[in-house]
């Protein structure tokens, strides 16, 4: 297959994974089309060694068609360990065109009136053999790909923003591989943790390191073993035998006798701790914003929604919030200031730099009144 890709121009590519079903995760599929429609699918679980794509894949003069880029991108880098380069998401595409609907079965109804098939995305893709109707729905995630950026390149060249997707798509490129990096600590961000006591966060904690390591052993997502709200029942109740366990929604017989082991004895852990060493709730401390700063940034979120609003565009596309506060903290003096703002992205200069510069330099402080701002044009 990738002898008979070599000297292409364009593929479409996509993946299946198996995040739902298994743990940790892995690539189960890869779907590759080339320009006349003809779909490959390839097994990774039975050929382990997929190298032979590589340079394809790191090829800018390639263009890799993808929709919604980023969980592919991420997974084959750590599957595969591939590199990126000459990457088109239609959805990046959809985004910048303003339209309603960005799934790929939307779009492909918008412009190929394709009727949209049953979703198989819950589907355990790591069980062999695929059925026919997921070999079709594979394949149909790629097939039209390549034509679908044609048409969405003819709306993007016709709205001037092509070169902001590609700028968009060159930074999808080089998003790192996919990492579970595990903190027992992260138990406090459980929903309903904050109203445990220090002994029930204690608990949680314990609980939360035993279902991690249970989800490694067995091969299941964390999930799988024990539901956050059965976790948070547990600490709050603290059980003390098996039929106390059993008391606990989520916490079957089969749970049971599989965890309730090692349930009771993360529980009993926890009587050791001084209450000096109980964990607490972080509080979240919200930084002063200087009155100067705040002003300049209302005022970029009220020039942001206007030019948004006409350009069709979702405002956080246009200038996401972490850029308006860089901005309003960093004031940059000059296009070569504002080109140096991590993320601003060249497109965002280009087009809308003067506008950010000049109400940047004219937004109102405390002690100063306020002056009409810049024209939504933002040039």
């Amino acid at each position: 297959m990738a002898a008979a890709l070599a000297g292409g121009r364009i593929v479409a590519l996509d993946t299946e994974s198996d995040s739902l079903h298994s743990f940790p995760e892995k690539v189960c599929l890869v779907q590759v089309a080339d320009l006349r429609g003809t779909v490959s699918l390839v097994d990774p679980l039975a050929v382990r060694d997929l190298s032979a794509l590589a340079p394809l894949v790191a090829d800018p003069a390639v263009v890799k068609v993808f929709h919604g880029a980023s969980y592919d991108l991420s997974s084959m880098k750590r599957d595969f360990d591939f590199a990126f380069a000459g990457i088109f998401d239609t959805m990046v595409a959809a985004q910048f065109l303003g339209l309603p609907a960005l799934g790929l079965a939307s779009l492909l109804e918008r412009f190929f009136g394709i009727a949209p098939g049953r979703s198989r995305q819950k589907d355990d893709w790591a069980k062999r053999p695929l059925t026919p109707e997921q070999e079709s729905y594979a394949a149909e995630d790629v097939r039209h790909l390549i034509l679908l950026r044609e048409q969405l390149l003819v709306e993007l060249r016709i709205q001037g923003r092509e070169a902001w997707v590609e700028e968009e798509c060159q930074a999808l490129a080089a998003i790192p591989a996919a990492q579970r990096v595990f903190d027992p600590n992260d138990s406090v961000h459980v929903k309903g943790a904050k109203d445990l006591d220090g002994r029930g966060l204690a608990v949680l904690r314990e609980l939360f390191t035993a279902r991690e390591a249970w989800a490694w052993e067995g091969g299941r997502p964390p999930f799988k073993v024990l539901g956050n709200e059965s976790l948070l029942a547990l600490a709050a109740e603290r059980p003390r035998t098996r039929e106390g366990l059993q008391r606990i929604p989520g916490c079957s017989p089969k749970v049971v006798q599989r965890y309730g082991d090692g349930l009771l004895a993360a529980i009993a852990r926890v009587d050791a701790i001084p209450e000096s060493d109980l964990p607490t709730v972080p509080r979240p401390k919200k930084p002063r914003i200087p009155a100067a700063v705040q002003r300049r940034m209302e005022t970029l979120t009220r020039w942001r929604a206007a030019t948004a609003e006409r350009l069709g565009l979702d405002p956080g596309l246009l200038l996401p919030r972490r850029l308006i506060e860089h901005l309003a903290e960093q004031v940059p003096a000059g296009r070569e200031a504002l080109g140096k703002i991590e993320g601003l992205r060249r497109w965002r200069a280009e087009t809308f730099g003067g506008g950010i510069l000049e109400i940047l330099a004219t937004a109102p402080s405390p002690d100063r009144p306020r002056r009409n701002s810049p024209s939504p044009a933002g040039r």
